[in-house]
């Protein structure tokens, strides 16, 4: 099971470990209290002393909000409460009771320094009435510093969509008691800023999604060299360019030696990249071969097919990517070992794959889920809001990475990152992770803005900060 820390729940899971808690002795007013109280140190810290507005809505969200409240004035910190509909739960009722404070129903003429956001919680499933909205948007306008609690009121949790036209734009999102979908996931991630846990005591929960977690990589053996490292082959075509991005991340991402099998002439190419002109299938004779990169530059012609339906008959470990996407189907991948495949497709590429293998989603995640699970192969749903999806596993997401990244040739890189990961022995999960965060870096490294050759240059140094 994972660690509570790491879990993504739904509003069902989070739901269901609420409710354990409660069955093992502890109540619902004690869980908002914690809740509560651990939010407000959050918003203490942040106030520094300027005054705060807490907008509470109906319910247990609600609840939480009163509860800070009263925190922070139990602080002496200058706090106003709006709440335009009476609370309707016992638990919500007890705390507004127990702040005991004065409360507004109207939002109009209330301005402050910093806006708390407790209208309604991660169960939102429908949009915000045009009062409740005008009223968030106003407050939010009068209002330069602005906290969601647990989730921006107007965002659907398990899928991350934005409800209502017109959210504010939050600083801080304080996650109650475990992450939820749309933390992670756009569009919602986009509207929270940063991002923080506040534990309440949920326990781990089986079949959780999984929040990706830092890697510790490591320096080779004492004993090592090139082969021993891996064997990295890159198989190009059509465009000389996408394959070289590819070639030189490769490089710098602990792969012992990389070889590019390519038709073309590279008087560029790095001193250290073995160019093998030879006909593709005696190339791929050689058993030392430990991984195949497919797709980058590849083209889409019947040769192209031929290139990738050779790389797919060799016994090894494979990532494809880019062109090969839109070539493979259900019978290019009928003899393969499918759990040695990753997969690195943006959403076009995604679509495509579902099309030629039959596969129906209704989003990005159930998309890459059902792929993964009827393919059997590791699908890395890259983008602004990345998913990885195994067969038969819960998904992982990750964390925001520059949004600088969206440049042409970035995904090249991390195609070559991916597939020296697993030359050097990762498995397709375990690479995928490896090379997200360190593509991540890479890109954080360069500085904004940057060119995908600017980032495969930084790999290196980018490896270095995970060892």
């Amino acid at each position: 099971m994972p660690e509570a820390h790491d879990q993504i729940l739904t509003v069902a899971q989070m739901q269901a470990a609420e409710q354990t808690l409660i069955d093992a002795g502890t109540d619902v007013h004690a869980l908002m209290r914690i809740a509560g109280s651990g939010a407000a140190e959050w918003i203490w810290r942040m106030a520094a002393g300027r005054s705060v507005t807490v907008l509470c809505g109906p319910g247990n969200n609600g609840g939480d909000g009163y509860v800070i409240a009263q925190r922070l004035a139990e602080r002496r910190l200058a706090v106003r409460v709006v709440a335009p509909i009476d609370p309707k739960t016992d638990a919500a009722k007890r705390a507004r009771k127990e702040f005991g404070g004065e409360v507004s129903s109207s939002g109009k003429d209330v301005s402050g320094e910093i806006l708390v956001d407790c209208l309604f919680g991660s169960g939102l499933t429908r949009s915000l009435s045009a009062e409740l909205e005008l009223m968030l948007r106003d407050l939010a306008q009068r209002h330069p510093f602005r906290i969601a609690v647990d989730c921006p009121s107007g965002v659907e949790s398990d899928s991350g969509k934005l409800l209502n036209e017109g959210l504010p734009q939050y600083d801080l999102t304080l996650a109650l008691g475990a992450w939820k979908s749309a933390h992670w996931r756009m569009p919602s991630r986009a509207k929270m800023g940063q991002l923080r846990l506040v534990p309440i005591g949920v326990q781990s929960v089986g079949g959780a999604a999984l929040a990706a977690v830092r890697p510790l990589l490591s320096a080779p053996a004492a004993d090592s060299h090139k082969y021993r490292r891996g064997l990295l082959a890159i198989i190009g075509g059509e465009m000389a360019g996408a394959a070289m991005l590819s070639a030189q991340s490769a490089m710098r991402a602990g792969a012992g030696y990389v070889k590019l099998f390519s038709e073309h002439s590279h008087p560029d190419a790095p001193a250290g990249l073995v160019v093998d002109d030879a006909a593709l299938n005696d190339a791929l004779s050689d058993e030392r071969i430990n991984a195949l990169l497919v797709g980058p530059g590849l083209g889409r012609g019947e040769q192209s097919r031929k290139r990738l339906a050779a790389a797919l008959e060799t016994d090894c470990a494979k990532v494809l990517d880019a062109d090969a996407l839109h070539l493979l189907d259900s019978d290019a991948l009928a003899d393969c070992n499918a759990s040695r495949i990753l997969v690195t497709p943006h959403e076009g590429e995604l679509v495509q794959l579902c099309k030629a293998f039959g596969v129906i989603g209704d989003d990005k995640l159930g998309r890459a889920q059902s792929l993964a699970n009827i393919t059997g192969l590791t699908v890395l749903a890259k983008g602004s809001d990345t998913i990885l999806c195994a067969p038969s596993e819960p998904p992982t997401f990750f964390p925001a990475a520059p949004s600088w990244l969206s440049v042409a040739g970035t995904g090249d890189v991390l195609a070559g990152i991916a597939a020296s990961r697993m030359a050097n022995g990762s498995d397709p999960a375990q690479a995928a992770e490896e090379a997200v965060w360190i593509h991540g870096e890479a890109a954080r490294l360069c500085g904004p803005p940057f060119t995908a050759d600017d980032q495969a240059a930084q790999v290196s140094t980018a490896f270095a900060r995970f060892l």
